[in-house]
């Protein structure tokens, strides 16, 4: 966490967000904490040859992976909406070939019109899209309000008395966060207008168009309004803070009040659906980029997946035989439980042997829609792969829907639940966001500094569990690419018998924000933060599969 100085004392501001409360896109942004610059194509990289933490892909492939035949695999990106033009991405995408582009008819009879890459379960039939929504947790304070205001326990049914006691807790937690943005909206407001003025002043003294740190420092003035500014800019300024940073932050706080926990902003009505019916399947639109909206995450992610390799363009997906199918129905805000049950049972009903679900929740209403549609991916021999969420909480304690437990404690056996690794040292071994649990998170995944594609033919560092699902579900498709003989379950078996481990290492603990100020870091042994105790790994994957392969071979 940093503070700033902001003339001479008169505001202090905490610039770090919580990866928890991030734009999906609850989720990631540029990670700007690391010390140093990530190693170009880290992820992809191995620790014996190249001395960096990644998941040892082009080793594979120069290897074991050499010369051998591999079948396309489908992974569906359940995500923001992909961008289909994209340079690294338009040869490595899904195609409906039963369908017939454009002309207005279910070709396939599958239920969705003109579905040539995917589909859109956040759009309307005339073409908008929804591409902000509340979150969950407002919703359900809605919801109970309407149910519970000014009644007491005593007047509740007995019936009624869980969710009265869930609403308790909504609505304490609700306007505890309400308050708090509206004084951290506050604070950067002023900062910002501060900020600005100080910029202003200080290129107006030194004469010159740019300003750097050094400069700043070297400022000796008796006037101390321009003391303190050049004193502020200097700590600003080598702390990575830019005026479109905190414009960025800015707007993200605006959004938080404007959208997230607005209680009179509802975009349902965008998409026509009977949203009170969770069993209703064919609604949305065929846009799987999501026009007007922001497409950044689940291009990112797609990138990482399969990002086509050894076109000298952008950068290397982690699968080398991939078809990426794109699914609308995370908005910039928190998906419906419903939209998420029709897209992984679209997903599996259209071909995809792997889906990635970067995104998560604290709270899920519909759990049992969600469940059912898992249950069903599991039963077509489908893997599923999660992120762990950014809250650098603990999972065995807390909960980031959906999960692999199903309401009546059922488990699912094809899922996978990834937390973010990173490339540095013991202090920055994994993201500091990561959550984590020796029984609910499976294994690490790269996560940090990870650049791969943004929309407009454009490439961007991001970092969360979002990227390190996609690393994982890139590993995934090279073993059933290669060994399509293994169910979904033998290849999580594979992926976690495989893991490279650490028993030795201990790591900075992930945490955040006030958990962090003014505290020694908490070091613990990695094998700690997961069931599997290790990273995901390409080579040692392929390798375990191999074996496996024969085995089945041999009967």
């Amino acid at each position: 966490m940093k503070s700033f100085l902001l003339c001479a004392g008169l505001l202090a501001l905490n610039t770090s967000l919580s990866y928890a409360d991030n734009f999906l896109l609850n989720y990631e942004k540029p990670y700007n904490d690391t010390l140093k610059k990530a190693p170009a194509n880290w992820f992809n990289l191995d620790m014996t040859g190249d001395k960096v933490r990644g998941v040892s892909t082009e080793r594979a492939y120069q290897t074991i992976l050499k010369g051998r035949p591999s079948k396309p695999v489908v992974v569906a990106v359940i995500d923001s909406g992909v961008d289909i033009e994209h340079e690294d991405l338009k040869e490595v995408l899904w195609k409906n070939e039963k369908e017939i582009p454009n002309n207005g008819i279910d070709d396939d009879k599958n239920g969705y019109v003109d579905d040539i890459y995917g589909w859109n379960f956040i759009g309307g039939k005339d073409g908008r899209n929804v591409n902000h929504d509340s979150y969950e947790m407002t919703r359900l304070y809605v919801k109970y309000k309407k149910m519970f205001e000014g009644k007491s326990s005593s007047s509740i049914a007995e019936s009624e008395k869980k969710q009265y006691e869930e609403y308790l807790g909504i609505k304490d937690k609700f306007e505890k966060k309400v308050q708090t943005l509206r004084q951290q909206l506050s604070m950067y407001s002023l900062f910002g207008e501060n900020y600005k003025k100080a910029k202003r002043l200080m290129l107006a003294y030194l004469d010159t168009d740019e300003l750097d740190v050094e400069t700043l420092k070297s400022v000796d003035s008796e006037d101390q309004r321009i003391k303190a500014s050049a004193q502020m800019l200097a700590e600003v300024t080598a702390n990575g803070l830019t005026e479109e940073k905190l414009q960025e932050y800015l707007d993200y706080f605006k959004d938080q009040m404007e959208y997230g926990y607005n209680v009179n902003f509802d975009p349902r009505n965008i998409v026509g659906d009977d949203y009170n019916n969770p069993n209703e399947r064919y609604y949305g639109n065929n846009d799987v980029i999501g026009k007007g909206g922001d497409a950044k995450h689940g291009t990112h992610v797609a990138g990482i997946i399969a990002a086509k390799r050894g076109n000298g363009i952008g950068m290397d997906g982690v699968a080398d035989n991939v078809r990426i199918m794109s699914i609308r129905a995370v908005p910039n805000g928190d998906e419906r439980d419903k939209d998420i049950a029709n897209a992984i049972r679209y997903a599996v009903d259209n071909g995809a042997k792997i889906i990635n679900m970067s995104f998560g929740k604290s709270y899920s209403p519909d759990k049992k829609a969600v469940d059912e549609a898992m249950q069903y991916a599991a039963s077509k021999n489908v893997l599923l792969i999660h992120a762990a969420g950014n809250d650098a909480k603990n999972l065995d304690n807390e909960t980031n829907f959906p999960t692999k437990m199903t309401l009546d404690g059922k488990k699912i056996n094809s899922w996978l639940e990834i937390g973010a690794a990173s490339w540095g040292d013991a202090n920055n071994f994994v993201g500091d966001f990561s959550n984590y649990g020796k029984k609910s998170v499976d294994l690490f995944a790269p996560g940090v500094d990870i650049y791969a594609t943004t929309p407009n033919q454009k490439y961007e560092s991001l970092s969360g569990t979002s990227m390190a699902a996609p690393v994982t579900s890139g590993v995934a498709a090279i073993v059933m690419s290669y060994f399509p003989e293994l169910t979904a379950a033998q290849v999580r078996e594979v992926l976690e018998k495989s893991v490279v481990k650490f028993p030795k290492e201990k790591i900075k603990k992930p945490a955040q924000g006030e958990e962090e100020e003014g505290k020694n870091p908490e070091m613990v042994e990695f094998s700690e933060l997961s069931a599997t105790g290790g990273l995901v790994n390409v080579y040692e994957a392929v390798k375990l599969a191999e074996v496996m392969a024969k085995k089945i071979k041999k009967g």
